[in-house]
């Protein structure tokens, strides 16, 4: 009897298969402030391309927060604000988590170039994240 491979367990610090840059500016509908540059480090993917767990790093910029995602995140450096709809503002820094649930409106700001470890499971038919 033959088994199919098992998934391995992947580790935030281990290489990712892709790694993406991008200025948030080539979004110009969301910067509100700044020239925020990200890059992205997918770790892992569901094959729906739905679930996926990564980091992300960040420069300091001002821009509307992406909606139709659960979003869960733990700052590895840097400090951030995030500011909902009704100006409601959260703070978090370095060693700080926190959960984005879908269906939040407002924005990110991060104050201080920023790391987070971050998993998403996307809530939108049709798309991937």
């Amino acid at each position: 009897m033959t088994s199919s491979p098992r998934p391995a367990v992947t580790g935030f610090e281990d290489p990712g298969p892709d790694t993406t840059e991008r200025r948030l500016a080539d979004l110009p509908d969301r910067v509100i402030e700044g020239d925020p540059r990200h890059e992205t480090r997918i770790v892992h993917q569901s094959p729906d391309g739905r679930f996926l767990a990564g980091s992300w790093t960040s420069t300091p910029g001002r821009w509307r927060a992406f909606t139709g995602r659960d979003e869960v995140c733990v700052l590895t450096a840097g400090h951030v604000r995030l500011i909902a709809a009704d100006g409601t503002a959260r703070e978090f820094r370095a060693g700080d988590a926190f959960v984005i649930p879908d269906g939040f409106e407002g924005e990110w700001e991060v104050i201080e170039t920023a790391t987070k470890h971050f998993v998403i499971r996307d809530t939108t038919p049709g798309q991937t994240p």
